[in-house]
């Protein structure tokens, strides 16, 4: 008998770690990625959707991915820490589905901005001051210099201060002054469409309504989907708007 209780209690204990194990699998955070688009649809989109999905693999956090807006609820929201909106364009929510997406931010939950998230929403003013700016403008596909700013923050602890990047580099109206900068796009090094100057942003971040906001321009072309730089510098800023962590300066 004891030897039976002695076999139960070890298969007990291993059961037990496994359950953990398969626990820990399920991620450090759950991230919504949303696709939908109701404008131009960039053909990165599949790219970026999958290097998401193994960027969830690697760094151990759930990906939950979708186009649908219905996902956007209250009680669906809750299930997330942040909302990655992948080049989503145009107008994309009904009223419900936008109050839902603010009670989630001021919530204390994180939002994730990749390129054309700027170029959505235009007549939502919350939306336009929570992703920091609206879509004005682009040039050609361009090289440019990215002068990285601000290297304290996750999305940029491995980079450069000159970063030598290739994409389609949008210029911006309707900045929210209280962004924080990451990374300024150098002017001298292309030629512009409008031309924003010498403050032309490129990636920032802010806390906004109670939560936490990322947003990287970079993302149009289907080659930075496999640059290693480039999602080091998205996975920092998702880190920060599901997590909350920032080191002290």
């Amino acid at each position: 008998m004891n030897r039976y209780k002695s076999f139960l209690l070890a298969t007990l204990l291993v059961l037990s770690s496994s359950l953990m194990a398969i626990a820990q699998q399920g991620g450090q955070f759950r991230v919504l990625v949303f696709s939908k688009t109701a404008g131009f649809r960039h053909q990165s989109i599949p790219n970026g959707v999958m290097s998401l999905k193994k960027m969830g693999e690697k760094h151990v956090f759930s990906v939950f991915t979708s186009e649908d807006a219905n996902q956007f609820t209250d009680e669906n929201l809750a299930k997330f820490d942040a909302v990655v909106l992948m080049s989503t364009t145009g107008t994309i929510f009904n009223e419900a589905q936008k109050a839902a997406f603010q009670k989630f931010v001021q919530s204390g939950k994180g939002v994730v901005g990749i390129h054309s998230a700027t170029d959505t929403e235009y007549e939502w003013p919350w939306y336009n001051q929570m992703i920091g700016g609206y879509f004005l403008a682009h040039p050609r596909q361009q090289t440019l210099r990215l002068h990285v700013v601000d290297r304290t923050h996750p999305a940029t602890w491995h980079l450069a201060e000159n970063w030598l990047w290739t994409d389609e580099l949008y210029e911006f109206r309707n900045m929210n002054p209280a962004i924080k900068v990451l990374i300024q796009a150098d002017e001298t090094t292309y030629q512009p469409a409008k031309a924003m100057g010498a403050n032309h942003p490129m990636a920032w971040y802010h806390e906004f309504d109670g939560g936490r906001v990322f947003y990287t321009a970079l993302g149009h072309v289907d080659a930075v989907w496999e640059d290693a730089e480039f999602l080091k510098h998205l996975y920092g800023g998702i880190w920060y708007a599901a997590k909350g962590t920032l080191p002290k300066k």
